[in-house]
């Protein structure tokens, strides 16, 4: 009789012992952890491109005040020589020579002025672009966080879940034998999580197949009585 109900006990830790393992999987497996991990991917990778973008739009807007502030001191320097050469005074040579420098200048303005109006274009764009960027990355975040509120929310079930399960192990365990508990956990770990089951009319519930009633006698032999095909513990 005790006996019995030592293997009687094992099977009721085995019960208990595939819930947790069911839970665990259905923890590990939610799709909703799937979906968030697809959208924690996209929001690293959209702030990963967004901090490039805004990387490039100071850049831009660095090289434009470089920009704008050497077109200021060229125009400055320009005024100057425009007003020397208008207010007259010099010789032949210099007004020729004042001429030529105002001419030059002149084409270095337009020229500076071009790319001025080019790299405010290309700033605007970024600009843009960034903008763009920061609404999408924005959005994927909100995802991202609805997700993770919705897997917590269903780790917490399944945890006080396995909480609950894991009670009832502790209080299981308090009446097996070590020995037969070793061989239980032993047998558990190669036998993807069935070490024992119950002989019903002649048939392993672990490996569901048939023993003979002399395989049957020499099982009973055995203790604890292991099946001769997979080795799981028997309940005769």
């Amino acid at each position: 009789m005790e006996e019995m109900q030592r293997y009687g006990d094992l099977l009721d830790l085995q019960d208990v012992d595939l819930d947790i393992d069911r839970l665990l999987h259905t923890r590990s497996s939610l799709p909703a952890l799937d979906q968030y991990r697809t959208a924690h991917d996209a929001s690293v990778k959209a702030g990963n491109e967004h901090e490039e973008l805004d990387q490039e739009f100071k850049l831009a807007s660095r090289d434009l005040d470089k920009a704008e502030g050497e077109l200021e001191i060229l125009e400055e320097k320009l005024g100057r020589e425009e007003q020397r050469l208008f207010a007259g005074g010099m010789s032949a040579r210099e007004t020729e020579n004042m001429r030529n420098e105002v001419t030059s200048l002149r084409s270095q303005q337009s020229e500076m002025e071009d790319r001025v109006l080019g790299l405010i274009d290309a700033r605007e764009n970024l600009e843009e672009r960034l903008e763009t960027s920061r609404v999408k990355l924005a959005e994927l975040k909100a995802i991202e966080s609805a997700l993770e509120a919705q897997v917590g929310a269903e780790w917490k079930k399944i945890d006080a879940e396995l909480a609950r399960r894991e009670g009832s192990k502790a209080e299981i365990i308090r009446l097996i034998p070590p020995d037969l508990l070793a061989t239980y956990d032993r047998l558990r770990n190669s036998k993807e999580g069935v070490a024992i089951g119950r002989l019903i009319d002649g048939v392993c519930g672990g490996c569901h197949l048939a023993l003979s009633a002399a395989e049957q006698l020499e099982v009973a032999a055995d203790d604890p009585p292991l099946c001769l095909h997979c080795r799981r513990i028997l309940v005769l």
